[in-house]
Order: C-alpha cells, then structure tokens, then sequence
C-alpha cells in the first residue's frame, strides 16, 4: 500500500491523500469549482505551483485567482504568455524582465522597431490562440552554468547577464509552456488555458534596468483578473483616470510648467498652482503648530562630510545629483532634510525636558531620477517635502509614532480619502551591510517595537521585506484615489542608527547621557506627488478652501461694472480669490468658461442684483441656488473655507 499523508486545511478539517498527490489533484477532491478557481496553493505557508506533489503531512491552502496572491499569480503567468506571443510573431526580439505591478504587468523587449497600436492587438490575438491552446506550464530546476547554457543557445543575451549575477550556489527556476522558458522563481497557473481576462493596455521605450546609458527597450503593459467583470471595471477606472490625469489637466488649468531649458523633472509652479502649496502649507504649519512642532529652515547645499557621516553617500548616492567642487571641497545640493535636523538637535545641550523635539520643514530637496522614472508631478528631481522629524526617548515613542498616525487619519477626514493603508517595511538580513545599516540585533527590537506600537494603536497594516530605509523600519502609506488608483502618498520611518552616528545625546533624569530615537515623517509627502494625486483624486474640482479661484464674478452688461467690482473688492478683503469676468460677452459664454475653468462659485450680475445689493449664486454640480445678500454669502464662504469643508462633488 502506499503511504498515507494527512493534509489540514484552513478550517482545521483534515484529509488523507495518497502521498505524491499534487495539488491540483487535491483542489479536484475538493470540488469541481474551486479546482477550476484554483491558480496556486500554499504548503505549510509557502505559496507553490498547483503541480507541485506532496509527500508528507502539511497545512495546505488552495489560492484562488481572486485572491491578491492568486492575483499575482495570475499577472507572472500572463507576462510570460505575452512573451511567448512577441516570440512567435517577433522570432528575432530578445526578452529581458517582466514583472507584476500594481494591477498589471509588464515586459520588456529588445526588438527592431518599436512596438506600433497594431502590433499590440496582434499580440493580444495571439495571446488568446496560446491560451486557447491550453499549453501545460512546467517549472524546471536548473544550476547556474546550465541556465547559462540554455539562454546562451537561444541567443538570449539578456537573460545570461541576469544570471551571470546570481550567486553560484543559488538553484535556479524556469517555466516552459509549449516551446517557450523563461526565467521566474513563480508560481505559475498549470496551464494557459486558466487566463481567460486579460487586456494589453500600451507600449512604451524603457532603457534596459532603468539607466539611460543602456539600450532602449520596447515595454508592453497589461492587466489580467479573475473575472470577466473585473477586467471591465479595471479598464472603465483606467479609461477615467486618463481624464483625470494630473498632466493634462495641470496643464489646462495653469497649475505647473515643464521647460526643456529648465530641465526634465524640474517643475515651475505657475500663480495658480502656488496658490495650492501655500493653502497646503498653511494647513501643515496650523496642524503641526497644535502637535508641538517648531519650525526651522535649512539650506539647499551642503558639503558632502555631512552625508558621508549619515550614510547617504554610502547608501544613497545614485539617487544623489553629482558633487559640485566649492574651494576644493565637494558640496551636493541636499537629497533629504534628515542630517540638518539632526545639526539643529546637536546645536545647543539637550536634557529630557527637552523631549520630545518636534522639528519640521517645509525643505526643497533635489533626487536624481532617472529620465525613463520622470513622469509629471509623481516622479520629479526638484521636490518640496512636509517633512519633519521627532526626537525622543524610548519610553515616549509609541505616544509619538502613534500620533503622526493620527495625523494622518486628520489629513485623510479633511482630503476625503476614504481607502487607506499602512505598509511595514523591514530589512532583509541578507542586506545588512549593503541595503541596511549592519546592527542586526537593533533591527530585531526596532521592528518588533514598531509592530507593538502599531498592534496597541489598532492599526490595520501589512508587512514587506527588504523594503526598509537604511537606517530603520518604516511604515509606507498607501492611498486610493476616487478612482481607485493607488499611491504611495507618505512615509512614517523609525531611526534607531543614525543619532549615534551623529553623536546626538540628551542627559536622562539620571544625569547620564542617553541617544535619543529619531522618527521621521511626512504625512502629505512632497507637495508634487500630493498635488497630483489630489488633481486626480477631485478630478481638478478641488474643494473651496483650497481652490485657486473661489469664485467667479460674471457680468450681465458693462451697466453693473462698479457694482461687480465693488462686490469683488468686498470678498477680497476677507482673503476669498476671486476672478472678474466683465469681458463684452453673453452670460452663458462666461458661464461656460467658468465650468470649463472648474470654478465653484460663480456669481452673476446683473441690473437687478445691483439694485439690490444681491448676487445670483450658481455653484458647480449644483447650478442656480438663488439670490443672496452679499454679506450674508461672503459670511457664509468664510465659513465653509475656515472648516476646510470637504465640497468636493462627483459630477452626475
């Protein structure tokens, strides 16, 4: 008889299967649908193929497509099978990487020419032959010589230099469907046939592993989901968030310029689009002043010791613009704010009284991203941050972590961002000395401190590893947009390396000296990406505290001009913007221009409203609301601006 094994599920039920079942087999045993649902499995908490046999007692976990592993699954398996599409019909393209993202995949590809809208539905075509032809997808194992071997007698050049960086004892992976490999550590679905609902959305030029001084490469994206239903809801919120994208519509509004002279990824911000920093400021400075933060300003350039004593230059460098000779001594425009703070702690003596020392700023850094990674205002070089950081003593640190959280959720109320969350990032003990500072045991506690932190605060969090900054673990807020696009809006990281490095001290109750933690965070990012992500979020009809222009005055006829301008006059001096349109035009033209413009309120004027000392109020997604006496409507916009109401509206 053969051996017996007994296999429990995730309801504590158990089973006993014929050991060197596989577990598509068990997900058969099971039920017909699930089976049918069934992309991967998990053995003992590891995420595995469907093929993959059993041969001893486990917990086991048949993942489904609609979950976000099974999800995952989904978009490696259908990267490889636009692989094998490009390679039947583009035999001489070299493949290089193609990675699961957010919701889609993506690959790129050395080939001729690049990729035109009609090559793109050939491949998909050919995508659905594949599948249809429901190929088996097998994993095989492979050393690192043969591997070599394999993509060199395929002429995959790019492949070998992948390889060729992989440690000499690591075993290496590969899936094969039809006559198509490829390299991938998987899990794979066990057959083509499983992606049924998949779209290639478009192509672009990525230079080869990102650096501009590689070759150009063609990249396709696409998306894959569980359902059909899925697939079309994915799409409709792709298809709104293209009118809705922060470029166009910055552009069509005059918030932010490009310029070539200027240089790529270096916003000028126009009248307009200051107007929705300086609101944004003005919300920080208030929120941070009640939380206990002092502000402080530092400069642009620093010598490079500075960074070479913080760690940056060690562990930052590429993301660094170049060092510029000053006097025979290299200076770097600032890449973060974190080492000045930490000169403005050491500045004078510091005791316990004097913790926690909230320090923040409102500091313009300059990253070196390279040109394939610039887009708009969500990856730029020149950028403001609402940074600050929080000095403290081991005991005081939950209180602080916890309450920039809060700060957060106030933020999130005031914005209406309803879906949220929270990201913990660890270290990976294989990057200690390289990626991370090399204090193993510190990492241990820091991380465990952070997780009882967020566990007695009632936060709701996942976990990523290897995803920590150099010197401590952090938390990574990620937000959805009313559309549901997702953005890494803010960062929230805990330093326990570099007030040593810094020397920064404080005398305990003791009269010892005792190095305190370093919290940094920056609840609204940098004012790019969170202005784009608002223009997006509020589809450019931003709330009326923070619009550039509150209100528009229209004109009947040159008749009311005195009475328009003196209306004007009268909400200007309570701080309210507003815009006279008393151009030679019908209303209904500067009605039109107004709505195009995005403009909340809109007042109109005419002989009768001035003999009354009236206004006719229009207000966006609303239209007509009425007549209304001029103070009673001015004290009621300075009321809704000073709550910073959320008067955001859908449109229809």
């Amino acid at each position: 008889m053969k051996n017996q094994i007994t296999l429990t599920f995730p309801d504590n039920s158990t089973r006993v299967y014929t050991s060197g079942t596989t577990l598509l087999e068990v997900a058969e045993s099971i039920g017909t649908r699930l089976a049918k649902d069934a992309v991967a499995a998990k053995i003992n908490g590891k995420l595995t193929d469907l093929t993959e046999s059993i041969n001893t007692d486990a917990d086991i976990n048949i993942v489904t497509g609609d979950t976000s592993e099974g999800h995952e699954v989904l978009l490696h398996s259908t990267a490889h099978l636009m692989a094998q599409a490009v390679k039947e019909l583009f035999p001489n393209a070299r493949v290089t990487i193609g990675p699961a993202i957010e919701n889609r995949f993506y690959y790129d590809f050395d080939v001729e020419n690049p990729f035109t809208d009609e090559d793109l539905v050939t491949i998909e075509e050919k995508m659905r032959e594949l599948a249809q032809n429901n190929y088996p997808v097998k994993r095989k194992v492979f050393s690192k010589d043969d591997a070599i071997d394999l993509f060199e007698s395929m002429d995959e050049t790019y492949k070998v230099e992948i390889i060729q960086e992989i440690p000499p004892e690591e075993t290496l992976s590969a899936y094969q469907q039809d006559s198509f490999i490829d390299l991938c550590r998987g899990p794979h679905v066990s057959s083509t046939g499983r992606i049924k609902y998949f779209k290639i959305l478009n192509s672009s030029g990525a230079y080869w592993r990102g650096d501009e001084n590689n070759k150009m490469l063609q990249r396709i994206y696409g998306t894959v989901f569980n359902t059909k239903k899925e697939l079309k809801e994915y799409l409709q919120m792709l298809e709104e968030a293209k009118k809705r994208d922060h470029r166009k519509l910055g552009k069509e509004l005059g918030l932010f310029a490009f310029d070539d002279e200027i240089g790529p990824g270096l916003p000028l911000w126009l009248p307009k689009g200051t107007i929705i920093i300086e609101e944004l400021e003005k919300l920080a400075k208030e929120t941070e002043r009640k939380a206990g933060y002092q502000r402080v300003r530092t400069p642009h350039l620093t010598k490079g010791s500075l960074y070479e004593k913080s760690g940056h230059l060690k562990h930052y460098k590429e993301s660094m613009y170049p060092a510029m000779d000053v006097d025979g001594i290299d200076y770097y425009v600032k890449p973060m704010n974190c080492p000045h703070h930490h000169k403005i702690y050491a500045s004078v003596p510091r005791s316990y009284r004097d913790l926690p020392l909230r320090l923040a700023e409102y500091g313009t850094c300059y990253r070196y991203e390279k040109s394939g990674e610039l887009f708009g205002l969500m990856r730029v070089r020149s950028m403001q941050m609402n940074d600050a950081h929080i000095y403290c003593t081991k005991e005081q640190f939950k209180e602080e972590f916890l309450s920039v959280f809060q700060m957060y959720l106030t933020y999130f109320k005031i914005f209406g961002i309803d879906k949220y969350e929270m990201e913990l990032c660890l270290h990976s003990s294989e990057g200690l000395g390289k990626k991370y500072v090399n204090e193993p045991e510190l990492w241990i506690q820091t991380e465990q401190d952070v997780r009882k932190a967020l566990d007695e605060g009632g936060i709701n969090y996942t976990e990523k590893s290897g995803e920590a900054a150099f010197y401590g673990p952090k938390i990574d807020v990620q937000v959805w947009s009313t559309v549901g696009r997702k953005f890494t809006l803010a960062t929230n990281q805990v330093d326990f390396a570099i007030p040593s490095l810094f020397g920064l001290n404080y005398m305990n109750e003791r009269g010892e000296e005792a190095t305190p933690l370093c919290i940094h965070r920056a609840p609204l990012g940098t004012h790019e990406r969170f202005i784009g992500f608002l223009i997006e979020h509020y589809n450019a009809d931003f709330p009326l505290w923070l619009a550039p222009v509150q209100v528009a005055i229209l004109t009947v006829s040159e008749k009311v001009e005195n009475y328009a301008k003196s209306v004007q006059s009268n909400l200007q001096n309570v701080d309210i913007r507003v815009d006279l349109d008393d151009r030679p035009d019908k209303i209904g033209a500067k009605i039109r221009r107004a709505e195009l413009s995005k403009i909340n309120i809109m007042l109109i004027i005419g002989e009768q409203e001035a003999k009354k000392n009236t206004v006719s109020v229009r207000r966006r997604f609303e239209g007509d609301i009425g007549s209304m006496n001029v103070d009673n409507l001015t004290s009621k916009l300075v009321k809704e601006i000073n709550q910073r109401r959320n008067t955001y509206r859908k449109e229809g």
